[in-house]
């Protein structure tokens, strides 16, 4: 967990999602009622990364309210806030550009993912890389699937993901 977090509510139709910005950006996006939901030992009130400008913030606040809201219903994002991803490895970063490269409606495999990455032996890893995705709704890793079509796994819950693929009319995942 990154220190100096700030921890701001994302209300939606489908819950409350808790964005949580560094002074980089948008370093965590929790999905409502989940595991990683608001912990309050992990989030400071606004003012203690004093880094981070109160304006700044706020834009990033709307440019992730925005994005959220898109994702859930099922649309292309059109911009993203700046995202702190500097806790992760390269090989982590490498899988979350793929990601994001993924069209709305579209799937992949962790094998092809892999593949992209340059690292054909590394779905496994792939898959790894995808469960640490801190912010897995606008870092689309629910449009990964597994060998054959199956959900696989997905750090907000497979209900999420079910959720968000056939809100992208993606019915072609099996699970």
């Amino acid at each position: 967990m990154k220190s100096n977090l700030q921890a701001h509510a994302v209300p939606t139709r489908d819950g409350t999602f808790i964005a949580y910005y560094s002074d980089k950006g948008l370093a965590r996006l929790d999905f409502p009622n989940g595991k990683m939901s608001l912990r309050r030992d992990a989030a400071q009130p606004v003012g203690a990364t004093p880094a981070l400008r109160k304006t700044a913030l706020k834009e990033w606040h709307r440019l992730t309210t925005r994005a959220v809201e898109l994702a859930i219903g099922g649309k292309a994002i059109a911009a993203m806030p700046p995202l702190d991803l500097s806790g992760a490895t390269e090989f982590q970063k490498s899988v979350w550009s793929a990601l994001q490269k993924i069209s709305c409606g579209k799937t992949q495999t962790y094998s092809e993912i892999a593949a992209s990455v340059r690292k054909p032996k590394a779905a496994r890893a792939t898959g790894s890389a995808c469960g640490a995705n801190p912010i897995p709704l606008l870092i689309p890793c629910h449009r990964v699937l597994a060998s054959g079509g199956k959900l696989g796994g997905f750090s907000g819950g497979l209900d999420w993901k079910r959720k968000l693929l056939t809100r992208e009319n993606v019915t072609t995942f099996r699970g």
